[in-house]
């Protein structure tokens, strides 16, 4: 699968929170987080692996019992059944994988 980058396409997941499926195989799945400051993502775990790359911005993400202030250029991985947050310190930019896919992603593209 290919796909060309776009503007559009993005679902509000939670207030200041959108997310962009760009591309997926049999195995994994990408997306494009765009997070304005002052926003939060509560406390959640998933079966999926998930590993991140903030492209923009700063956050404060909070893996298991760790808490790591994330600047552009950092990246990380969850393990499966997790839990983990996070606290948007500025408007961010973030790509994660998940492994295995999440089909309910696929039907927000």
């Amino acid at each position: 699968m290919f796909c060309k980058h776009k503007e559009n396409g993005y679902n509000e997941v939670l207030p200041g929170i959108r997310m962009r499926t760009t591309v997926y195989g049999n195995s994994t799945l990408m997306t494009e987080f765009v997070m304005m400051k002052g926003s939060n993502l509560p406390e959640h775990d998933h079966m999926h692996e998930q590993t991140g790359y903030l492209v923009s911005g700063l956050i404060s993400l909070s893996i298991g019992d760790e808490t790591f202030e994330v600047s552009a250029g950092d990246s990380w991985t969850i393990p499966g059944n997790v839990p983990h947050s996070a606290r948007i310190i500025e408007d961010s930019v973030a790509i994660e994988v998940f492994s295995p896919r999440r089909d309910e992603y696929i039907q927000k593209m």
